[in-house]
């Protein structure tokens, strides 16, 4: 049996993300990041960094709930570590390259190389130790304020979602994207309170932060993305043009 085939038409371009929206949603993110650290520095949040760590366990400070959930939460703090978001940031970019959307492919690569820069720099400012009132069911190192799983979960997941939601024409569409993502990443952050290696104001700063980063970037990055793209262009075009004139001057 023979299945008539189908044509796939790629995009040329996606839909630009509003940037003034996107600057709006960065100074929000980055107002509450900087509200806590704040907070974290003054010591007003000590008393419910204290309450939510030990929410919801028992009398040994193991959380409380099925042995199976244990494994779960691990699995979900791995969608924010460095190999598997990592791989998720790579395939997107080869995704939208193969797309035809370089811009966005360009955009999403120094959002996420910037991220990592940002969170870095951050980590070092504060110096906060992690938390030793529970015990720490996975192994975490370096400093604790803000959580680095937080931040670039939400500058990976956030920045994917902001490049495939240029795909879509309609905003309701674009919004359930960008909000699925926005989802995901603080499951992500949570995980790192449950797991007992992140006071929660580390996790919020951090989600806050990366949340600002990936909104900031789609705004301020993206011209040098769409010139980086515009030069490998300009590059390339000659070296193509030569290769076509090859069989003519054979003849």
């Amino acid at each position: 049996m023979v299945v008539a085939s189908e044509t796939l038409t790629l995009p040329k371009r996606g839909y630009r993300i509003d940037p003034r929206k996107a600057l709006v949603c960065a100074g929000l993110c980055w107002l509450g990041a900087a509200i806590t650290a704040w907070a974290v520095q003054s010591g007003h949040v000590a008393a419910l960094d204290r309450i939510g760590l030990l929410f919801w366990r028992d009398d040994t400070l193991q959380p409380e709930g099925p042995a199976g959930l244990l494994e779960a939460v691990r699995d979900v703090t791995a969608l924010g570590g460095v190999v598997l978001r990592n791989i998720f940031a790579i395939a997107a970019v080869i995704a939208l390259l193969f797309l035809r959307l370089r811009r966005e492919a360009a955009l999403l690569a120094l959002t996420v190389i910037g991220g990592w820069v940002v969170n870095s720099a951050l980590k070092g400012l504060v110096g906060r130790p992690r938390p030793q009132i529970v015990p720490h069911l996975m192994e975490a190192g370096g400093n604790s304020f803000p959580s680095g799983h937080s931040f670039n979960a939400a500058v990976v997941y956030i920045a994917i979602a902001l490049a495939f939601a240029a795909l879509g024409n309609r905003a309701s569409v674009r919004a359930t994207v960008i909000g699925g993502a926005m989802a995901i990443s603080l499951v992500i952050a949570w995980s790192r309170v449950w797991l007992g290696v992140h006071w929660p104001s580390d996790v919020v700063a951090g989600w806050l932060g990366g949340a600002g980063w990936a909104f900031l970037a789609s705004a301020l990055l993206y011209r040098p993305a769409k010139a980086t793209v515009d030069a490998a262009e300009d590059i390339s075009e000659p070296d193509n043009r030569e290769r076509a004139s090859e069989p003519s001057r054979r003849h």
